[in-house]
């Protein structure tokens, strides 16, 4: 299981902290992802780190979003700073095996008003 927390409302220019926290250990799980969703539009890949620590980001918050693993506590998080009013959605944690199979944790909502 995954549970997803630190969502909120804030205003355009602030900082949430997202945190994703693994009923087991995450060691072994090659790629722990974000994703966003927006109603009416396909689910967006945010961010990305590997086992290895290896980062990547969406076009759409690079530069503005750090992706971190804590091995130890179970955990990913993502930090978005200067937020703007468009990453305003459900943020939803992911985890992908090495099967390939995924697990998707619970959402948490991000609201962020001009």
């Amino acid at each position: 299981q995954l549970q997803a927390s630190g969502g909120g409302s804030v205003q355009a220019g602030g900082s949430l902290r997202l945190s994703c926290v693994a009923s087991t250990s995450i060691d072994t799980i090659p790629h722990m992802r974000w994703y966003r969703e927006v109603p009416g539009k396909p689910r967006e890949w945010v961010a990305r780190i590997t086992s290895s620590y290896r980062l990547y980001y969406a076009d759409s918050v690079k530069g503005r979003c750090t992706i971190s693993r804590d091995n130890a506590q179970n955990t990913v998080n993502l930090l978005i700073d200067s937020l703007k009013p468009e990453d305003t959605a459900v943020y939803y944690c992911n985890a992908e095996l090495e099967s390939g199979t995924n697990f998707w944790g619970q959402e948490t909502q991000v609201t962020v008003s001009s």
